[in-house]
């Protein structure tokens, strides 16, 4: 599919045959997994023809929703988006920015953020995302590293963080505040040029010349740049696409559209909303994730498919179970919820072939449940919101058979920034919960000899940026293979399971190894739990260290009439400790004796990006985490 035939004219087409993957087995182990592309390879052109092919073939569909200042919501159609594309592209190039050049972004997520996007592609520039809650030495090594000649910042504090390093930043020419009104005063010094200055610029870009540089945010040591070139969105949007036809293609009345919340600096978040524009899905932007002010979003402009991360669906669930006991009615939730989860599984079971699906009476039961607690579910997620494409981190058989069954399909993904996003996705009428899916098609995963995944496909990235020579570096080792530090297995149908990380497996002082993240995973998806960080190392049993979250724990207090408690207290406070155990006791279940979490500590501060225990993307600094928190991993081993 070239660019210019958008992905939006196949929506006429039979939707593609679910393909398989084909396996390579070593014995009774599958080793490697391959789906063969959906999506036919781009040639020619790059992502900065897609709002022009978009006003050519579709000028008056609405590609974009803006919120009003009076909480409204407005349509974008494709021709005045185009046109905004060209006006903004006109101003970069009259400010002196060459083709190569890169141009950074630190704003939260907001419609400015893709017309920057896409304005400078359309004039030959590199797009250089800073997560908008970076500290200065975070933001200034991404500027340093990158060579970053210009920069739009979306409001004040921003500005000057980064004015106060103007000296550390020698190739930084020009710095814009997006609430200033940067981007309109940038877009009219180009007023004067003719169209074809961004057009003959647009005619020189191919797909393998870079789009853009996304900065990993590291777990440890500085954020490497990951060279994304064009090609590699266009293999990773346009195999998504075809592969969840049901979301991109909507079936049901309601024209397919999202709202956006996760950061647009994530590759994530990135891609979803490229893919958006690529197949004219509609595209809405919600800058805040405060939950009032995400819940009216949600609500006004009611999307029929989400993109977020296990922790969204579990505060949904658990907000919803937290409502039910308010109003006494916390045993008819829970009911509702077993009803539900079985409901899911059951037509997982019927998917596969392996039973004949909801029975008369599980039917019924969802029925009426429906009414007493999913549809106020769906509520929260806007009303409209069918599928949630969910990625960062396993979500787990539970949560996903639960949404399933009140009638929100969840399509798991797993992937990084050298994949341009999901390598594996769940496939549409063929779920396996408890999986991140089969590969994305186009997309090969393969297992190492120690449980590592590795990757292979057009949406894997060529490299890492070398500042010096300005120019990708690429992996010369895994014979041609990504290697990707996650430890997961294939099952026998080629369905991918991550079971942790490469570097974070433990071995205790008896030699039993340990994957943390199933343990982890599972204690965060309680409500009285925000993070939990599994030790063990070199120890002789394996130990937690759990933090409340906030929402949950005030619910908690309420409900046991203990509000005088401060959070000190709490963590000492046997009810909320009994209630914490039963927590760890189910999570047990996942693991052998040997596995299992002996002793935990409730710490009185949340773990957080502001306080170096979390990166932008939510993931846990282990190192940083266990250093500042030692004295109280010895608690856990007490000596003699």
């Amino acid at each position: 599919m070239s660019t210019q035939q958008s992905a939006a004219t196949s929506t006429q087409n039979p939707r593609p045959t679910l393909v398989e993957p084909r396996l390579t087995r070593d014995g009774d182990t599958v080793r490697e997994a391959y789906v063969p592309a959906f999506a036919p390879g781009v040639t020619s052109g790059s992502l900065a023809d897609i709002p022009f092919t978009n006003a050519v073939e579709a000028p008056h569909e609405e590609v974009l929703s803006r919120k009003a200042e009076d909480g409204s919501w407005y349509d974008v159609t494709a021709q005045d988006f185009a046109g905004q594309v060209r006006s903004l592209a006109k101003g970069l190039v009259a400010h002196g920015l060459a083709p190569g050049d890169r141009l950074a972004i630190m704003s939260r997520t907001t419609y400015e953020w893709t017309l920057l996007d896409f304005a400078a592609w359309a004039a030959g520039l590199v797009t250089v995302p800073v997560y908008p809650t970076s500290s200065a030495s975070q933001a200034r090594h991404i500027l340093q590293d990158a060579g970053v000649r210009a920069a739009f910042v979306e409001d004040v504090g921003q500005a000057r963080m980064l004015s106060a390093e103007r000296g550390n930043l020698p190739a930084l020419e020009h710095l814009w505040q997006i609430d200033t009104g940067a981007v309109g005063l940038v877009a009219d010094a180009g007023r004067d040029l003719p169209d074809a200055a961004v057009d003959e610029r647009r005619e020189q870009l191919a797909p393998d010349h870079i789009a853009t540089l996304i900065y990993t945010s590291g777990t440890t040591g500085s954020p490497k740049g990951c060279v994304l070139t064009h090609g590699n969105f266009f293999a990773e949007v346009d195999n998504a696409i075809e592969l969840l036809h049901p979301v991109f293609k909507s079936v049901s009345k309601d024209p397919a559209s999202t709202l956006l919340f996760l950061p647009l600096s994530h590759v994530f978040g990135r891609m979803v909303g490229v893919g958006c524009l690529r197949a004219r899905v509609k595209l809405g932007h919600a800058p805040s994730i405060r939950t009032d002010d995400l819940l009216a979003d949600l609500a006004g402009f009611r999307p029929t498919f989400l993109l977020g991360i296990p922790y969204v669906l579990e505060k949904v669930y658990n907000t919803g179970r937290a409502t039910a006991e308010k109003m006494g009615r916390a045993s008819s939730f829970d009911r509702g919820a077993r009803i539900a989860q079985r409901y899911g599984q059951a037509v997982e079971e019927q998917e596969h072939g392996r039973g004949n699906g909801p029975s008369a009476g599980l039917k019924a039961g969802r029925a009426l449940y429906d009414l007493l607690i999913y549809r106020r579910i769906r509520a929260a997620l806007g009303g409209r919101c069918r599928y949630v494409i969910c990625g960062g981190s396993p979500l787990g058989r539970r949560l996903g058979a639960f949404f399933e069954g009140a009638g929100v399909t969840v399509y798991e993904g797993y992937g990084l920034t050298e994949t341009t996003a999901a390598a594996t996705a769940t496939p549409p009428l063929k779920p396996r919960l408890g999986t991140v899916g089969w590969p994305l098609p186009g997309t090969a995963v393969r297992i190492g000899d120690d449980g590592e995944v590795l990757l292979k496909g057009r949406n894997v990235f060529s490299g890492y940026w070398d500042a010096r020579t300005r120019t990708a570096v690429p992996d010369r080792g895994h014979e041609g293979w990504f290697a990707t530090g996650d430890l997961g297995a294939l099952d026998d149908e080629g369905y991918l399971s991550i079971t942790g990380r490469k570097k974070d497996l433990l071995i205790t002082s008896g030699g039993k190894n340990l994957a943390p993240a199933p343990l982890e995973d599972w204690l965060r998806a309680h409500p009285l739990v925000s993070q939990c960080l599994v030790v063990g190392d070199n120890r002789p049993y394996i130990g937690a260290l759990l933090t409340l979250e906030p929402d949950g724990l005030a619910h908690w207090q309420q409900m046991h009439k203990k509000r005088h408690l401060s959070t000190a207290e709490l963590c000492q406070d046997e009810d909320l400790l009994r209630n914490l155990q039963q927590a760890v006791d189910e999570a047990n279940k996942l693991v052998s004796r040997a596995e299992s979490i002996r002793r935990f500590v409730v710490l009185p501060k949340d773990f957080t990006e502001e306080s170096g225990h979390l990166t932008p993307s939510l993931k846990l600094k282990r190192a940083a985490i266990i250093r500042d928190f030692g004295k109280e991993i010895e608690q856990l081993y007490p000596r003699g």
